[in-house]
């Protein structure tokens, strides 16, 4: 499989401010910020209703990883990251993680590969991606397959929350139940990711049949 591929050496900073603003910035773009904690742990807290082995594409600042691992449900959860230095920043601000947490140094893309048949209750989908990537089509179509066939039935897929009332295109072919939750947010008046600075926001939880 061939696709144009992430950078592979980006510049990774984690920014915080004096009025207790946070950024994880990779080449001066905002990957994700400390705001999308209550986010990111209530699409975790869906995700666990699920089952108990799970896997999540793309690590951020941990928020999402720590509230599967540490979620009573949860028996094994496997985080994939590409990026080192993500990895060592999140180990600098949890030395201790949960016992069952793992983190693989991995590009998903090839990582995917190699996922056993029906062996995940639910994957959580929050890779930090060229906005080409996610139009590339030809991408979707070879990968959604392979995320399907590793989640057993009943089990879910949930990407990273919308601020559109909008199903995510490249899932949508690929499974037949998706269940919305809508869900208030507040970011940084700085942040530059979201459609609007506060509203309603949108999980969208794909569930395999």
């Amino acid at each position: 499989m061939e696709y144009r591929s992430q950078v592979e050496k980006p510049q990774i900073e984690l920014v915080e401010q004096q009025d207790g603003e946070v950024t994880l910035c990779i080449n001066s773009s905002q990957a994700m910020q400390g705001w999308e904690q209550d986010m990111m742990r209530e699409s975790a807290e869906l995700l666990c209703g699920y089952g108990s082995e799970f896997l999540e594409v793309g690590l951020g600042l941990g928020f999402s990883a720590l509230h599967i691992a540490n979620h009573p449900n949860t028996r094994r959860h496997v985080v994939v990251e590409k990026y080192r230095e993500v990895i060592d920043l999140f180990h600098q601000r949890h030395p201790d993680p949960p016992v069952n947490l793992e983190i693989v140094e991995a590009d998903f893309f090839y990582y995917v590969l190699e996922l056993k048949e029906e062996s995940l209750d639910g994957i959580f989908f929050d890779p930090a991606l060229p906005m080409e990537l996610w139009d590339h089509q030809p991408l979707w179509e070879a990968i959604m397959p392979l995320i399907v066939t590793a989640l057993r039935r009943g089990g879910v897929f949930i990407p990273f929350f919308s601020t559109e009332p909008i199903l995510r295109k490249q899932y949508v072919p690929f499974f037949d139940k998706v269940v919305v939750y809508r869900q208030p947010f507040q970011a940084y008046l700085t942040t530059e990711y979201t459609y609007g600075t506060s509203g309603d926001a949108y999980i969208q939880c794909f569930v395999k049949s």
